[in-house]
């Protein structure tokens, strides 16, 4: 597969950037270069260098901008950074500079020590520079991204345990726009570290405000906390695959009553169905037509629980819901569930549950 540069449809990995820098920064020896070749696990891209330069008569530097693309990616625009020095002797030596992180928790691709650079883009980093050294010689590079200890703290690394920097990541080469998957790996992560750590109860939630409130009323560590994103189902799908048969899940209401209607990838645009769980839960409660009626033209989850409130009917109704989330959870991903739904506030709404609170 033969690209011409990166056009505002997609992207290339941070994985492809540090390569084609690297390999740009020893091409440099001989000439200023302004593209690069990079063979990725989807055949050829040809690659924009910001800027390259010899350094002296066996180093050079080089860096590549990940461009922009349609997607919400933190790491566009980052320039990877890459300084090569030849060697006498054969072989191919890949260092994390300033700015990568560095891997201090178990259950990752990269071994607890080492700097966070995944083994797709590494074996691409080593393979390229392969294809161009001379007879005999070899090489050490060192890959540094100068705003990567910033950007890291927008991104998963600091509860996956990656400190100081972003990781060097891509499977294909290739980041393409919209795509959910690379987002799903890091959550699927959080899973690995917390098993590889050795706890066996583990608490999903569907993101900080879910934390948030785990950390209020539990007595958790940090570890055992698993964001779900909106990927409900994919991570309880990950769940099972690794042989858990037990969680606890804890949220706000807006988004945990979208379980009971087996809604398990809650983005709203996707689909919503939460007055439609609570008017049926309400009325199978016994509220009456007139409420059920003021509860279906509620626009906030918070207006709904306010109006079961005035009636009497919010640990009828989400004891309710919450058997049904169990079900639906347990029949379609053989896991059993412990469910707290929860207001802002920290309030529990519903009463079945078996957590103790502390």
């Amino acid at each position: 597969m033969e690209r011409e540069g990166q056009g505002q449809e997609y992207s290339i990995t941070t994985g492809t950037a540090a390569a084609a820098a690297a390999v740009a920064a020893l091409l440099s020896l001989e000439r200023v270069v302004v593209s690069v070749p990079i063979e990725t696990p989807l055949g050829k891209l040809e690659v924009l260098v910001e800027n390259s330069k010899k350094l002296g008569p066996n180093q050079g530097q080089a860096t590549v901008r990940k461009m922009p693309y349609p997607d919400l990616d933190v790491t566009q625009n980052l320039e990877i950074q890459a300084d090569v020095q030849l060697k006498n002797e054969p072989g191919v030596i890949i260092r994390g500079g300033d700015g990568v992180g560095t891997v201090t928790k178990p259950g990752l691709q990269v071994a607890v020590g080492k700097k966070a650079i995944n083994p797709v883009p590494l074996a691409m980093i080593h393979n390229n520079l392969r294809n161009i050294l001379p007879e005999g010689r070899g090489v050490e590079v060192t890959i540094s991204i100068p705003q990567g200890r910033e950007v890291a703290q927008r991104t998963m690394n600091p509860r996956l345990g990656i400190v100081d920097g972003i990781s060097i990541l891509g499977t294909t080469g290739i980041a393409r726009p919209m795509s959910q998957k690379s987002y799903q790996e890091s959550l699927k992560c959080q899973l690995d570290v917390a098993l590889a750590e050795g706890y066996e109860e583990l608490i999903f939630v569907p993101g900080n405000i879910g934390e948030r409130l785990a950390r209020d009323l539990l007595d958790v560590e940090e570890d055992q906390i698993i964001h779900m994103g909106n990927h409900v189902g994919f991570m309880l799908q990950e769940a099972h695959e690794r042989g858990l048969d037990h969680l606890i899940l804890l949220g706000h209401a807006g988004k945990l009553v979208k379980l009971a209607a087996g809604i398990f990838n809650t983005e709203h645009k996707r689909a919503d169905g939460r007055r439609e769980v609570i008017t049926a839960h309400a009325g199978l409660m016994g509220a009456s037509k007139p409420v059920l009626e003021l509860i279906f033209n509620c626009n906030t989850t918070e207006e709904m629980i306010r109006i079961l409130r005035e009636e009497g009917l919010v640990p009828e109704v989400f004891n309710s819901i919450s058997n049904s989330i169990r079900n639906r959870v347990q029949v379609a991903y053989g896991i059993k569930l412990d469910v707290l739904i929860m207001e802002m506030d920290g309030t529990i709404l519903n009463k079945n549950h078996q957590v103790p609170i502390g």
